[in-house]
């Protein structure tokens, strides 16, 4: 009997654990469970050895997860075929609710066989370093938005209310240092919440130093720099998105980029009747979250003056209409002025 040419493996991956299954190229052939495996180099040198003696080409698939791309790096350095698949956009039965160690991996072969698993974009080892920084500075900063809102609760419920126009600025800090709780158990507790926030404050200040550091000798620090002539995409916005998105050559037209992002409207459609909702926010929340900040803080920075404000909620002066309740053409305007 002839060996196949191709073996898909399917692999589910653990902490500790490996589960194997492998299906040759041939549509009716069942697929074949192996076992489970160590997650060790010397138990997948072992795993591509046994397998290598059943096909002559291996294709290896397993879901992203919280182990990484350590797997899909040392199989690729073997000159091996591997997808590490989104989980999100596996076929699944509607009524298949057994999930276990062994169906996933039974699961991720035959579907890596008929070609219906989606890679993901898989970032290089430099790529993926930036964009652990950016993520760190987004847990420092909302352990700091935490923080703050700690203190503030703790002032409110002992009924300690700041008068002033903004919070956290050079007045608040000076209404901070000369705050003084009833008792001296609850101005410890005080200290320590005002110390929390200031520990937040320099771990921001630290990551951000390390950003600005490590960023401007990155291959696509060029990328970083031209996504900034954008109107509120600034340095940290655009190193923020451009180490989400990664390579951007991988979207063939706007709407790719914007279902990456979570941009899409989401859409209800029963019999003849059709609407569209909110976004379907199913996208990487990272860069869209910077995206929208980037447009508020553009929103915010422009300058608007009274009659521009009155006249937001009306038409568009270029869309403005006849006597006779007909759109005239803003270009008409300019041409009679």
């Amino acid at each position: 009997m002839n060996q196949p040419t191709t073996l898909f493996v399917g692999l589910d991956v653990h902490k500790d654990s490996i589960a194997v299954a492998h299906a040759v190229d041939d549509r009716s052939a069942d697929v074949i469970y192996v076992g489970s495996i160590g997650t060790r180099q010397a138990d997948i040198d072992a795993l591509v050895r046994r397998l290598q003696a059943k096909a002559a080409r291996l294709v290896f698939a397993y879901e992203a997860g919280p182990c990484g791309y350590v797997l899909y790096r040392y199989l690729t350095r073997k000159r091996l075929q591997c997808l590490v698949v989104a989980p999100s956009l596996i076929p699944k039965k509607a009524g298949d609710r057994v999930k276990t160690d062994r169906r996933d991996a039974v699961q991720l072969a035959r579907l890596l066989r008929s070609g219906d698993l989606t890679p993901v974009y898989v970032p290089s080892v430099e790529d993926e370093a930036i964009r652990d920084i950016t993520r760190a500075r987004e847990d420092a900063i909302a352990d700091l938005k935490a923080a703050k809102f700690r203190l503030q609760a703790f002032l409110l419920r002992l009924g300690l209310h700041y008068t002033g126009r903004a919070n956290w600025n050079a007045p608040h800090l000076r209404y901070l240092a000369k705050v003084v709780c009833p008792t001296p158990a609850q101005q410890i507790v005080f200290q320590e919440s005002v110390r929390a926030v200031d520990q937040q404050v320099e771990r921001v200040q630290r990551l951000e130093a390390v950003l600005a550091e490590h960023v401007p000798s990155w291959r696509l620090y060029p990328v970083v720099q031209a996504l900034q002539a954008l109107r509120g995409v600034q340095d940290t916005v655009a190193t923020i998105m451009v180490a989400e998105i990664g390579d951007l050559t991988r979207f063939y037209n706007p709407r790719q980029l914007a279902a990456f992002l979570g941009l899409i409207p989401s859409d209800y459609s029963s019999g003849e009747r059709r609407r569209q909702g909110s976004i379907t926010k199913a996208g990487n929340g990272h860069a869209r979250r910077a995206l929208i900040e980037g447009a508020w803080a553009y929103r915010a920075s422009r300058p608007r003056s009274r009659s521009t404000s009155r006249n937001d909620s009306r038409a568009s002066p270029s869309r403005s209409r006849t006597s006779a309740g007909r759109p005239r053409c803003g270009c008409a305007n300019a041409s009679a002025a």
